[in-house]
C-alpha cells in the first residue's frame, strides 16, 4: 500500500521524519495542546488524522470528513494543514482581526449615517435605514464622493443602535429560548442561565399563620425570606424571623444557603438539604432592602454580582414557592389567616399555638422532603434537587463559617471586662484569650437563632479582625434564641429576681415544659393556676409566719412578771 506522501504534488508533501517530529512536537508539549482554546480542539484532532500515514483514497476520505466536522470546504482543510506545518500548534488557535467591530468606511461616513439616524428618530419623526441610506447618496453628490456607503454598510453601521433601542422596548424578559431561560436586568442585559448556581433570586413575604410567643401570648405573622435557584428551581435558604425585611435579613437568608445545612432528629427529615455554594448573580427587586451597601459588600467579598429586576411581573420563579407554601403547608395548620385579610377566619386567632421554632421545622421539612423533590413541570423527569446537582459545572467550593461572618450576621459593639467577660442581652460570656483586651471595644456577631456562641472582631483601620469565639456560661450545651433571652430577662425583672445565665435557662425550661403540647387555652389555663399557685403560697407562707409570730408574742406574754409600783414602795420603803 502506497503512503499518501507519494501521490502527486497537489497533496501535501512532506517526509516521514517531519511528520514525526510533528507528532513529537504534539506529544511533548501536552500542556499547551491542553491550554489551546475549546473551539481549536477539534482542528487538532483534524489535523492528528491527516499526519497518520495512509494512501490517497484514504487520505481524500479523511479530508472531507475533516471539512464536515469543521463545516468548512476541503480546500480551507488543506490551507489548514499547510499553516500547521509551517507554523505548529500556533495555527490552530484563531485570532482576532485588529479591525474587528470597526467598520471599512471613514469616520466622517459613520458619524454621518449615526447622526442623520438619530435626528431622523426624534420626537414623533421616524426615519428607516433606507431613508438614510438615500441621505448618504446625496451627500455623496453633494461633495463628489464616487464611492459612498452602500445600503448594506449602513444596515451593519446602525444594527448596534437599533438592538440597543429594541431591548428598551421589551417590557418583559426573553424567557425561555429552547432549553434556555434568559431573564433582563434594569440596566438592559440579558442573563441567560444555563447552569445551577449561577443565577439566585431572592424575595420576602408574610407567611399567612398567626403565630404565639412561648407564654401562647400572640405575636403575629412572621417574614419568610428564600432564595431560589433560576435553572433547576431549588430552595437553596431560607430565613424565618419577625425581623421586617432588611439587608440583614437577605444576608442570614444567603448564608444559610451558601453553607451546607445540617438539621437535628427533631427536624425528622427523610432527606438532606445538600444544596450549597455561590451564586455568580443574585438576581432581586428593586426594594431598599436590596439596594444597600451591606449587600453590595456582601457581593464584592463572596464574588456575586447584584443585579435588580427590570420590572416587577419577572420575579416569578422567586415567588412561586410562596403559593405553593400557602397550598400546600400553610392552610392545614392551626392559625392559618388566609392571604386575604377580609376574608381572614374567624377562629384564626384563637386557634393559633404554632411558635416560631414549630413552624421553622414545618417549613424545612416540607421543603426538603417534597418541594425540592418534587418534580417541576418545565424540568421534564427530573425532580428539582436532581436538576440543581445534574446543572453544576462543577463541584460548589465549601466556604467555611467564619469567611461568612463579617458580612452575613448581626453586629452589636460591646466593651471587654476584667477577665476576658463581656455581656450581651444579659447573659455573661467568657472569650477564649480575651483577656488581653479588658476595657476595649468590641464588635459581637451573632445568629439571631442561637446566641449562646458568639464570635467577637476589632475594628483594625477598614476592616474587621477575628478575636476569638465566645460561649455563654453554663449554657454551652444549650440553645437559646435572642428572642427567647429577651423574653425570659422581661419575666425575671418583673419578678423582681436576680437576671443571670442560670436564672435564665431556668426560666426558659420551666416555661418550654409549661407550655409543651397544649393548646392556647389549656396553656392559659395551666399559667393562670400556676400563678394561684403561687399566690396561695405567698398567702399560706404569710399565714404561717402571722401565726408563729402570735405564739411566740402569747409566750413571751405570758412569761413576763407585772410589779406593783406601790406595792413595792410600801414594802421597801421608797
Amino acid at each position: 500500500m502506497n503512503n499518501y506522501h507519494d501521490v502527486q504534488s497537489n497533496y501535501p508533501s512532506s517526509t516521514a521524519t517531519s511528520d514525526d517530529k510533528a507528532i513529537d512536537t504534539i506529544q511533548q508539549n501536552n500542556t499547551i495542546v491542553l491550554n489551546i482554546p475549546e473551539a481549536s480542539r477539534a482542528k487538532l484532532e483534524v489535523i492528528q488524522t491527516l499526519i497518520e500515514p495512509c494512501d490517497r483514497a484514504t487520505y481524500g476520505e479523511r479530508l472531507r470528513e475533516g471539512a464536515t466536522k469543521l463545516g468548512v470546504s476541503v480546500r480551507t482543510v488543506q490551507r489548514l494543514f499547510k499553516q500547521y506545518q509551517e507554523q505548529g500548534l500556533a495555527a490552530l488557535v484563531s485570532t482576532d482581526r485588529a479591525d474587528k467591530g470597526k467598520h471599512r468606511i471613514s469616520d466622517f461616513w459613520q458619524d454621518f449615517i449615526i447622526k442623520t439616524y438619530k435626528q431622523g428618530n426624534q420626537g414623533s419623526k421616524r426615519m428607516t435605514p433606507k431613508q438614510v441610506a438615500l441621505k448618504v447618496l446625496s451627500k455623496a453628490l453633494e461633495i463628489k464622493d464616487k464611492q459612498p456607503p452602500t445600503y448594506r454598510t449602513v444596515l451593519r453601521v446602525l444594527k448596534p443602535i437599533q438592538e440597543k433601542q429594541q431591548k428598551a422596548k421589551s417590557i418583559r424578559s426573553p424567557g425561555w429560548r429552547g432549553s434556555t431561560l434568559s431573564v433582563k436586568t434594569r440596566d438592559g442585559d440579558d442573563l441567560n442561565i444555563d447552569s445551577s448556581n449561577q443565577v439566585w433570586q431572592c424575595d420576602h413575604t408574610r407567611a399567612d399563620v398567626l403565630l404565639v410567643d412561648q407564654h401562647g401570648e400572640l405575636i403575629g405573622r412572621p417574614w419568610l425570606t428564600t432564595v431560589i435557584d433560576s435553572y433547576s428551581r431549588c430552595v437553596m435558604g431560607i430565613n424565618l424571623g419577625f425581623d421586617a425585611p432588611s439587608s440583614q435579613v437577605v444576608a442570614l437568608a444567603l448564608r444559610h444557603a451558601i453553607l451546607p445545612k445540617r438539621y437535628g432528629e427533631e427536624y425528622k427529615l427523610n432527606c438532606e438539604w445538600e444544596t450549597y455554594g455561590t451564586p455568580e448573580y443574585l438576581y432581586t427587586d428593586g426594594g431598599k432592602d436590596f439596594r444597600s451597601n451591606h449587600l453590595a459588600e456582601i457581593g464584592v467579598q463572596l464574588g456575586f454580582v447584584h443585579k435588580l429586576r427590570d420590572r416587577p411581573s419577572e420575579g416569578g420563579i422567586v415567588e412561586r414557592p410562596f403559593k405553593t407554601l400557602n397550598q400546600s403547608l400553610f392552610c392545614s395548620l392551626p392559625g392559618y389567616t388566609g392571604s386575604n385579610v377580609q376574608e381572614r377566619p374567624k377562629d384564626a386567632e384563637k386557634e393559633a399555638c404554632l411558635t416560631l421554632k414549630d413552624l421553622e421545622q414545618l417549613i424545612v421539612r416540607f421543603i426538603v422532603d417534597q418541594y425540592n423533590q418534587s418534580i417541576d413541570a418545565r424540568m421534564g423527569n427530573q425532580t428539582r434537587y436532581q436538576r440543581w446537582e445534574a446543572g453544576l459545572r462543577q463541584q460548589p467550593e465549601l466556604i467555611s463559617e467564619r469567611e461568612l461572618d463579617i458580612c452575613l450576621m448581626k453586629a452589636a459593639r460591646r466593651t471587654v471586662q476584667r477577665g476576658g467577660y463581656l455581656q450581651f442581652e444579659n447573659v455573661m460570656y467568657r472569650g477564649e484569650n480575651l483577656e488581653r483586651y479588658a476595657g476595649d471595644t468590641v464588635i459581637v456577631r451573632y445568629d439571631p437563632r442561637d446566641i449562646t456562641t458568639i464570635w467577637i472582631y476589632r475594628q483594625e483601620k477598614h476592616q474587621e479582625d477575628f478575636l476569638a469565639r465566645a460561649h455563654a456560661q453554663n449554657l454551652e450545651t444549650e440553645q437559646l434564641s435572642i428572642d427567647e433571652a429577651k423574653a425570659s430577662a422581661k419575666r425575671l425583672r418583673h419578678a423582681g429576681k436576680t437576671i443571670s445565665n442560670q436564672s435564665i435557662l431556668q426560666e426558659v425550661i420551666e416555661r418550654e415544659a409549661l407550655v409543651e403540647k397544649k393548646s392556647r387555652k389549656q396553656r392559659q389555663k395551666a399559667e393562670q393556676a400556676y400563678k394561684q399557685e403561687q399566690k396561695t403560697s405567698v398567702v399560706e407562707t404569710m399565714e404561717s409566719v402571722e401565726l408563729k409570730t402570735e405564739i411566740i408574742t402569747q409566750t413571751e406574754v405570758d412569761d413576763i412578771e407585772v410589779w406593783d409600783y406601790d406595792q413595792l414602795r410600801d414594802d421597801y420603803g421608797w
